[in-house]
């Protein structure tokens, strides 16, 4: 087993954030560090501060330099695919090479409403991620990219300079739906995320993607499987092993422990020694 983990960049300091990803940074058990991609809090006063993604993924690439960084996940409609591949280029750079570019489809009507950002219907929401992924690879693996879609158009179009990892930054696509979601995973992530409640909601969703990756010709051990564990701050760390354990007996390859709001850096230590043994 293999684990991460999760910061929340709400009703939080720049200071506090960087301070358990430095912290992070010095325990081998943990491969990568996450944060989330929205403007807004996900939970308590909406109206209170949020830290945005890349701004503050590119700055801890330049705080860290070890842990694998990344984001879970940014939305597809926040921003125009070209200029996301700009972004995860340039902040693979910035990280020499440790980025992991998490990518959704987006689903936060509360932000898209106040902001006047298009959330659109369901279906052509994933028909704008599935050519927004394929602009998206195009630039980041192409001297010159061309792509003419129904939404997305490229016209010799440059993203200079390229990441460092080739052919890409690995791609981390989040998310549950049977039929969109997991078959864009099949076709393009070298990671999948899902946040489920338990071994027995997580095992028929991966046998959807083995057919999936089956269908497109794939091999989905190609395809890190990963899934989120909540810390409770008023439970013992023994419930946070043993669901990681669960997990692991199901296939599982990658535990990301979401720390508690505001987790001081000292919460990593105890953990890092909790999870050594399924290490």
């Amino acid at each position: 087993m293999r684990f991460a983990i999760k910061t929340r960049p709400e009703h939080t300091t720049w200071q506090q954030l960087r301070d358990v990803w430095i912290a992070a940074d010095e325990f081998e058990i943990f491969e990568s560090a996450w944060h989330w991609d929205h403007f807004y809090p996900l939970s308590g006063d909406m109206a209170g501060p949020n830290l945005e993604a890349w701004t503050t993924l590119a700055a801890l690439a330049q705080a860290t330099k070890r842990i694998r960084i990344g984001c879970q996940v940014n939305g597809m409609i926040y921003r125009h695919p070209a200029v996301t591949a700009n972004m995860a280029a340039t902040t693979d750079i910035i990280s020499g090479g440790r980025l992991e570019l998490g990518l959704g489809a987006g689903w936060n009507e509360m932000e898209t409403t106040a902001y006047g950002i298009e959330l659109y219907g369901l279906k052509e929401r994933f028909d704008r991620f599935d050519e927004g992924m394929q602009a998206i690879v195009a630039l980041l693996t192409e001297k010159v990219a061309n792509f003419d879609g129904k939404y997305i158009k490229l016209t010799d179009a440059y993203c200079e300079p390229k990441g460092v990892q080739t052919p890409h930054p690995p791609i981390a696509i989040g998310g549950k739906g049977p039929k969109r979601t997991l078959r864009a995973v099949a076709r393009w992530a070298q990671h999948w995320n899902v946040i489920v409640a338990n071994p027995e909601e997580w095992k028929p969703l991966k046998d959807i993607l083995v057919k999936h990756c089956e269908d497109v010709g794939r091999d989905v051990n190609e395809i890190t499987c990963s899934v989120n564990v909540r810390v409770d701050p008023d439970q013992p760390l023994d419930n946070v092993v043993a669901a990681s354990a669960a997990y692991a007996e199901a296939g599982v390859d990658l535990v990301v422990v979401n720390l508690p709001l505001d987790a001081p850096p000292s919460v990593l230590e105890p953990l890092a020694k909790a999870l050594a043994p399924l290490a």
